[in-house]
């Protein structure tokens, strides 16, 4: 798509010069164009693009990127679901043993004999007039404490970002209370710890933005730990993450491991009869239909 915008009518004869197979009735296909939007779901035609002049292969079919599209929003909605849980219990954690190792401190998070400088130097970023305003619990202890610059940890937590949180995990000066933490999920070296929920974090800002999953390849490998292996030796690939994803919740909880085990599954199940879709399943997300999540 150029920098002029186009009509549907154009998009569509632009979709059948490049060689799109167009089985949908006309006006369905306009009807996904304005819901989805021809920008967005050229990001799901593009692995059917066969050279620099995005021709697609002989045979690609609109519905298969529509179910393409459709896979990646499941698969989105499912790993958003369950990293919710891993995001709220890693923080439970946090602000329950660094809290009650600083008694005195109740706002251990601002306190830089607690939580190093590169976290405690931005903290008025995070904890600004608009979170206040914006947070009720936050704008209520405000009301009613006058003059406390900031709430309690186990108050503000709650409203900072996964990203944040951890970056506050990061700069905990305690290295005894960050190992507990990074053991009670089964990972006892830190190094590798910080990069799994790394990985998490990176996947949860994914799906929080509504961005590409499919093809997700991490920045840097996922860490090695015994529990769980990777398939082709792949460390950074959608299904790598997604171990990553189970191996935590399975900390957490068995049966929400199972639940997403099942959901996962039915997902990439649902599309295996399209060979298409299924040769990016086993290609660009790296899944092995014989080697299931255990």
């Amino acid at each position: 798509m150029g920098k002029t915008a186009t009509n549907t009518i154009k998009q569509i004869q632009h979709l059948k010069d490049r060689g799109m197979d167009l089985d949908y009735e006309e006006s369905k296909i306009k009807e996904f164009l304005l819901d989805i939007g021809y920008y967005r779901l050229g990001f799901y035609w593009n692995p059917f693009e066969k050279d620099d002049e995005h021709n697609f292969i002989d045979g690609t079919k609109f519905s298969t990127v529509i179910k393409l599209y459709y896979m990646d929003v499941d698969l989105r909605n499912i790993l958003s679901r369950y990293i919710n849980r891993i995001e709220i219990n890693f923080r439970t954690k946090l602000v329950y043993y660094v809290s009650n190792a600083n008694k005195n401190s109740p706002t251990w998070f601002a306190d830089p004999t607690i939580v190093g400088t590169d976290f405690t130097d931005k903290i008025d970023e995070y904890y600004d007039d608009k979170f206040k305003r914006y947070n009720k619990t936050i704008k209520t202890h405000h009301t009613k404490y006058i003059n406390d610059k900031y709430a309690p940890a186990w108050k503000t937590l709650e409203f900072f970002t996964f990203g944040v949180i951890y970056n506050i995990y990061n700069n905990v000066k305690d290295e005894n209370i960050k190992t507990r933490i990074s053991k009670e999920f089964g990972v006892y070296n830190y190094t590798k710890f910080k990069n799994l929920i790394e990985t998490i974090i990176l996947v949860r800002n994914i799906c929080a933005h509504g961005d590409v999953l499919f093809d997700l390849k991490t920045p840097k490998g996922i860490s090695i730990i015994p529990e769980f292996s990777f398939n082709n030796n792949d460390r950074s690939s959608l299904d790598s993450c997604i171990k990553v994803v189970y191996y935590f919740l399975g900390q957490i909880s068995k049966n929400r491991q199972k639940d997403m085990k099942r959901d996962i599954e039915e997902v990439f199940e649902g599309v295996k009869a399209n060979p298409d879709l299924k040769d990016i399943v086993t290609g660009s997300i790296n899944y092995n239909y014989h080697i299931l999540l255990t």
